[in-house]
């Protein structure tokens, strides 16, 4: 940038001494040609002929270096111009990834604060439903959505056997009527975005949906660390092998039994 600061006024310099010198010399040329010029005996050049062709060089002279010297400072204008559009435009791509970042770390956060919490595993069918809707509200932090849906379906009666709605706060929602069937068979939701646990040696399958389009692929990864937990939660809960012999098996909710089936 001193560069191109400390350039125009070079050129600036260089043009004001070059017109001053030709203004001098047209200025002087009546006093510098005194008479004559003698080619030949018959071929006479006259004074005044001789100032007006000095004069018409003189004065092409000046033209041309006002036409180089304008065609300079518009050149040096372009890249100060196209420096000052790249600067906004790095400066723009700053602040989105400054906005990315942002998003990014509140995304982090929301992930940390699923694995950090308490190490005593749910032991009863409440207290599970309690975690699942912790975990579900942990997802209107990471995707900007309305609403998010968890589902925990039976793949052999594609049954709901657990749910959890939850809506961002301050916002009024009706139930979504979601099929489960579409869902086990990944039939596409009209404005839904649907995550799918990807396991296929159990036989159940935990899918959260929102009433999004698209969904970052960051986004999709972090909705479905989430959906692991869940299936572990529910795993370890209905395991055989859990601490309290006398815990409750989850069941189909009666509550869920209304969910679209076909």
């Amino acid at each position: 940038m001193n560069i191109l600061n400390r350039q125009p006024s070079i050129l600036q310099a260089s043009y004001f001494i070059i017109y001053v010198i030709l203004s001098c010399v047209i200025i002087l040329t009546p006093i510098l040609i005194t008479s004559s010029i003698y080619i030949s005996e018959n071929i006479i050049v006259d004074e005044e002929i001789i100032e007006v062709i000095l004069l018409g060089i003189l004065f092409g002279l000046s033209i041309l270096i006002h036409k180089l010297y304008t065609h300079e400072v518009k050149k040096h204008k372009e890249v100060i111009k196209q420096m000052l559009h790249d600067s906004k435009t790095a400066e723009g791509k700053l602040v989105d990834l400054m906005s990315y970042v942002g998003k990014v770390n509140v995304q982090i956060e929301e992930i940390k604060s699923v694995f950090n919490t308490s190490n005593i595993y749910p032991e009863t069918q409440n207290d599970f439903k309690k975690t699942f809707r912790f975990l579900s509200e942990r997802t209107l932090g990471i995707v900007n959505t309305d609403w998010a849906l968890f589902r925990i379906i039976n793949n052999t009666t594609q049954r709901t056997i657990s749910e959890c709605f939850e809506a961002r706060h301050g916002i009024s929602c009706a139930y979504p009527h979601v099929s489960n069937k579409m869902i086990l068979e990944k039939q596409n939701l009209s404005h839904f975005t649907t995550v799918i646990s990807n396991p296929q040696n159990l036989n159940i399958v935990v899918c959260c949906t929102m009433p999004i389009d698209t969904i970052s692929d960051d986004q999709r990864i972090f909705i479905l660390a989430i959906i692991n937990e869940i299936i572990m939660l529910f795993i370890i809960l209905n395991s055989s092998y859990y601490k309290n012999e006398n815990k409750t098996l989850l069941v189909e909710d009666t509550a869920n039994k209304n969910a679209i089936n076909f």
